[in-house]
């Protein structure tokens, strides 16, 4: 080969492994939003993107800090010259230019905070540098509760903008009708805790505190023993803070309520555990397991509801508590030899048309919470029968978001 022919070759390999590094680096960099469809496309994900960073703090309610945090994406998403949102008293946000503006949305809202009506006003600013000149406002509603306004200002009257501007204030009456079912539902959980901590039958802590007297003179360190036990049993069931626990926590509360059981019955109760060590961790909701355990104790050893087997020392009432790595989930179960129950029965009790404080009324409670926080595949699962005692099992993911022990 020639010396031309050789130099024309090193060029076009040269011009090759040019071209093919910069192609490189167009396919390896990080793909921009400009860089996906058409603009049309592009546009929708600006705005699909923008709303989904406004929706986060709406989900708060119609506060001040909620409106602040999300008062320039819904600007952004109209593309007006200000926005403004209000509640039934006052301007909680100003976004924007023309702030002096603010002092009067009040007096241009009124009606709509009375009656519910969208409305568009002349702004009337005597500031001939103020671009403000008109402006649409739209009522924020909740179950026909009119909550405030959302204010958008213009230039000019604008047809689109009011069209917009109604669809915005709907989306973000969305998030706040959310944010009220998820205040309702926490409402809910403290109610159904409140239901579970009444249930703690007086009965319970009348008998408690007569075992406890019991062993004073006989046995002070028992006594005191049990008074320790007593005491963080009734901290934990009664505590203010938090609507889940941990496995452990859990597990340990249903340990100190067995002991002050024991000490009143003696051999006459048996208890067995058996617990991974790993599943310890997982979160449940609080009082999940607790009210199972005192309804197997209630129902098998006390026989407060059905007369149960007579147990003695030679045929102690059984009750095992177990729980187990499953996976991606932790399975519990609770299992006792007591009376048991009949089968319609507990289905009509899990219905809710057969309780009483004392005849499944902690069953229903813990079933309804299992399914609304982790779904109706996780509710109880109860074998029994008459005279053939009880076996419940539940499953808890390991993980869940917003499931978290406190």
């Amino acid at each position: 080969m020639t010396g031309a022919g050789i130099a024309v070759l090193t060029v076009l390999v040269a011009l090759l492994l040019g071209t093919g590094f910069l192609l490189g680096r167009r396919t390896a960099r990080p793909l921009r939003p400009s860089d996906v469809g058409t603009p049309v496309e592009h546009a929708t994900f600006e705005t699909l993107h923008t709303a989904s960073l406004a929706a986060p703090p709406l989900r708060a309610g119609l506060t001040e800090e909620s409106a602040r945090r999300s008062a320039r994406r819904l600007r952004s998403l109209l593309g007006t010259d200000a926005l403004c949102l209000t509640d039934r008293e006052r301007v909680l946000v100003w976004d924007g230019a023309g702030h002096h503006h603010g002092k009067d949305v009040l007096d241009h809202v009124g009606e709509l905070l009375e009656g519910g009506r969208g409305t568009a006003f002349d702004s009337g600013c005597a500031d001939l540098d103020c671009p403000l000149r008109w402006a649409v406002a739209v009522p924020l509603t909740v179950e026909n509760r009119v909550l405030g306004a959302l204010v958008a200002y213009a230039p000019r009257e604008s047809a689109v903008l009011a069209r917009a501007a109604g669809e915005v204030a709907r989306w973000v009456c969305v998030q706040l009708e959310l944010a009220e079912l998820d205040r309702s539902r926490t409402q809910l959980i403290e109610a159904e805790i409140k239901a579970l901590r009444a249930q703690i039958s007086p009965h319970f802590i009348f008998n408690s505190l007569a075992a406890i007297a019991s062993f004073v003179r006989t046995d002070p360190e028992q006594a005191r023993e049990l008074l320790l036990e007593f005491a963080d049993f009734t901290r934990y069931s009664f505590r203010r803070h938090g609507e889940f626990t941990t496995l452990a926590d859990e597990l340990h509360s249903i340990d100190q309520y067995l002991a002050l059981v024991r000490a009143r019955f003696g051999k006459r109760l048996s208890v067995t555990l058996q617990v991974a060590p790993e599943v310890l961790p997982v979160a449940l909701p609080f009082l999940c397991l607790q009210p199972l355990v005192e309804n197997a104790v209630k129902h098998g050893l006390e026989g407060a509801v059905t007369p149960a087997r007579e147990h003695s020392a030679d045929t102690p009432f059984r009750i095992t508590i177990s729980a187990l790595d499953a996976g991606s989930e932790a399975e519990v179960v609770i299992e006792d030899n007591g009376g048991g129950m009949d089968p319609e029965r507990l289905r009509r009790v899990l219905r809710g048309e057969a309780t009483t404080p004392s005849t499944g009324i902690g069953l229903l409670n813990v079933d309804e919470r299992l399914r609304q926080v982790y779904g109706d595949g996780y509710g109880l699962v109860i074998e029994t029968g008459v005279g053939a005692g009880m076996k419940i099992t539940l499953r808890l993911p390991k993980y869940r978001a917003g499931v978290h022990g406190s």
